[in-house]
């Protein structure tokens, strides 16, 4: 094609996505013709004011084998721009190690944030071929760098460094008591990596014999000094799934808080399903958790061996987003690696593209577990609805993904989709043309690897809930969970409690519209046809998402206004109470809340929706999202209304015709159709059964190559 050519295709492309699918052709030119031109062709693209463009070229650079584009690509290190410090960072983790590339890399790691994880993981790569200069500059760097969290960043990846010159730095600070504790835990998490060293191994005894966190933070090192047990797998079918961002309990407590959205209950149910099924011996459930919560863990994991089972990944920081969790990498990748040695699993599913799926991945690699990756056009659908929407721009992208790391995170899929033993898919309605012009994989081309997994939810559950609202509907006292629910009711004035509730839960995010939901509400007609209950965050200490949200929301209806509006936010709620909820919007509470209620989903994107098929399994007509799965199972004005939730016109008109919809039925028709929905197709038992013969699937194909291998030896 030529490099001009391959470069005026991504600048000419019509939309974002395809912009990004055309980046892969220009990287491949470059590469194909280095030289001066090709070179100063892809400089000059980086001064414009098309900000993917300039991602683009970027990473052009780094497949043109050339000293002058290493020399751009260290230069970019410094740029004023963060979004091209970051993509530089990224571009050198393929090149070889340049000296005078070290110090500014450490550079970022100093700073933190993304672009330090960038920089620590290229430092990480070139350690095998530059270990000694790149130990050297750490330790220098710690003799200016004073601030603990830095220097926690320092050590941490002077932790990378495995050639025994980083040994004796990181015992000096590890037993070092003038070190701040974080900085020395640390240190001491990057001794458990060294196995061998008697001076490594006394000095964690040492260490671990004392109290609180740093010994806490040795007895896990411990653990992963201690050489892994002859492989003796047990007969059962032992797997793993992984959601790092949530802290994740069998009764599922914390539902809708922070990140833990319908992604943690779906894991919940899921893992009890699958050792139901009698396929699978053991499902285990990683997610965050404390140190004391992962010392016990391993030990409760490696000795039941059975059952469903929850282990814990120390992050040895404080929780936060998984958008800003990029830097917790080798702490999430080192408590998974701990907790799949103990658990000795078979298989390892991992779901999206965030660092617990890179850290995981990079352990699997290592153990040789093979994996099973549920591919979804995640963050491609979100960029998709944002381009569409107009709000995200080839002049805006780069600075919009210094904060959400989009291509980073679409490059991640691709390469979890390609490495992966096994994908599992959503249904769509044109699935293989979305993941096709979407993420750039072609499903058709090797089907036996690919298989199609509705998501499911536990109809037991909805249907208590259903048959509790119904009965207090009919006169019968409230359960516990309807009584929370009437207590707030009547903070509504009484002319507001003839109306029935329109009601969301989830996470507040940006991505799943909570406040694009209130604005749809509040500034038109609808605030007089109905109530609003969003369940969901919280609320005492949001995090940054959730103040974001919240903050649109006051701007929209002011705090002091919110009940005589009629917008009601609880906060988040244990699931089963919610589930109370919902059905309560079906059947109305008397004398607080009229029947015949409606679920409205806001997200910008929904790649199954467990929300939506729980309240269609209550009966409830919902509002979603007209992309992605929803609409295999939505039948448009029967049982819900598929809409462009990113248009707040539109959402709002979808809210007001579903309430008429609903408002008109004489009967409960409409609401078994909608239950028998769910019940056909979208039970958890039946997504655990496909689940438990693709794990089936991939642990006999991966037994029969290691035979193989064995033999050909």
């Amino acid at each position: 094609m030529g490099i001009q050519t391959s470069l005026d295709a991504v600048h000419e492309a019509d939309r974002l996505v395809e912009m990004m699918r055309r980046a892969d052709d220009l990287a491949f030119e470059a590469g194909r013709t280095p030289g001066a031109r090709t070179i100063r062709l892809l400089t000059a693209a980086l001064d414009g004011p098309d900000q993917l463009t300039a991602i683009a070229a970027i990473h052009a650079l780094s497949e043109v084998f050339d000293v002058q584009a290493d020399v751009v690509l260290s230069s970019l290190l410094s740029s004023r721009r963060g979004f091209v410090r970051e993509h530089a960072a990224l571009a050198l983790a393929s090149r070889l190690p340049r000296f005078d590339t070290i110090a500014r890399l450490i550079g970022l790691v100093v700073d933190g944030g993304f672009a330090g994880m960038l920089g620590q993981s290229t430092l990480e790569a070139w350690t095998s071929a530059s270990p000694d200069p790149i130990a050297i500059g750490l330790e220098s760097a710690l003799l200016g760098v004073r601030e603990p969290a830095a220097r926690y960043r320092v050590v941490e990846t002077l932790g990378l460094v495995r050639n025994h010159i980083a040994t004796p730095p990181l015992l000096r600070i590890a037993l070092d008591a003038s070190e701040p504790e974080h900085v020395r835990v640390a240190a001491v998490s990057a001794l458990g990596q060294r196995p061998g060293d008697s001076a490594v191994a006394a000095a964690l005894e040492g260490l671990a014999s004392g109290d609180g966190h740093l010994a806490d933070v040795a007895r896990l090192a411990l653990v992963d000094l201690a050489p892994q047990p002859a492989d003796q797998r047990p007969a059962d079918l032992r797997v793993a799934q992984l959601f790092l961002h949530a802290d994740i309990d069998a009764d599922l407590t914390q539902a809708g808080s922070g990140d833990n959205g319908g992604i943690a209950t779906l894991l919940v149910r899921l893992g009890d399903a699958l050792v139901a099924t009698g396929e699978v011996g053991q499902a285990v459930t990683m997610s965050r958790g404390s140190t004391l919560g992962a010392l016990d863990s391993v030990s409760d994991v490696a000795a039941t061996g059975l059952g469903h089972a929850y282990g814990r990944i120390p992050l040895l920081s404080e929780p936060v987003q998984s958008a800003n969790a990029w830097p917790l990498r080798v702490a999430a990748r080192r408590g998974i690696r701990r907790m799949l040695r103990a658990a000795r699993v078979d298989v390892l599913h991992l779901r999206m593209a965030d660092v617990g799926s890179l850290a995981a991945a990079d352990v699997a690699r290592e153990l040789e577990i093979p994996v099973v990756f549920t591919v979804a056009p995640d963050p491609h659908a979100v960029i998709q609805s944002l381009d569409l929407s107009g709000s995200l721009t080839r002049e805006n992208f780069g600075d919009t993904d210094e904060r959400e790391h989009f291509w980073f995170r679409a490059r991640l899929v691709q390469q979890l989709a390609s490495n992966a033993a096994h994908t599992v898919l959503f249904p769509r309605p044109n699935l293989a043309d979305d993941m096709r012009e979407l993420v750039g994989i072609d499903v058709t081309a090797h089907p036996e690897r690919h298989t199609v997994v509705p998501e499911g939810i536990d109809l037991e559950v909805v249907d208590r809930a259903v048959a509790e609202a119904a009965d207090h509907a009919a006169g019968r006292p409230a359960t516990p969970p309807l009584a929370e629910l009437r207590a707030l009711l009547e903070t509504l004035p009484e002319s507001r409690r003839d109306l029935p509730l329109l009601v969301s839960v989830g996470r507040f995010h940006r991505v799943k519209g909570m406040a694009t939901i209130v604005e749809a509400w509040a500034t038109g007609p609808l605030r007089d046809r109905a109530n609003l209950l969003l369940v969901g965050g919280n609320l005492e200490h949001p995090s940054a998402d959730e103040r974001e949200q919240l903050d649109l929301v006051d701007a929209l209806v002011p705090v002091a206004e919110r009940a005589a509006a009629g917008l009601l936010l609880p906060g988040h709620r244990p699931n089963d109470t919610v589930a109370r909820w919902v059905a309560a919007a079906r059947f109305g509470v008397p004398g607080l809340a009229a029947p015949r209620g409606v679920y409205v989903c806001g997200s910008l994107k929904e790649e199954f929706g467990i929300a939506l098929l729980e309240a269609m399994g209550a009966g409830l007509v919902v509002v979603a999202p007209d992309g992605g799965g929803p609409a295999t199972y939505v039948e448009q004005g029967v049982t819900g209304f598929l809409t462009r939730t990113y248009d707040v016109a539109r959402l709002a008109e979808s809210m007001g015709d579903a309430l008429a919809h609903v408002a008109a039925e004489t009967d409960d028709t409409r609401a078994a159709r909608s239950r028998a929905t769910v019940e056909a197709s979208f039970t958890i038992q039946a997504m655990a059964r496909a689940l438990a013969a693709v794990y089936t699937r991939v642990h006999r194909d991966e037994v029969t190559e290691r035979d193989w291998s064995l033999l050909a030896r």
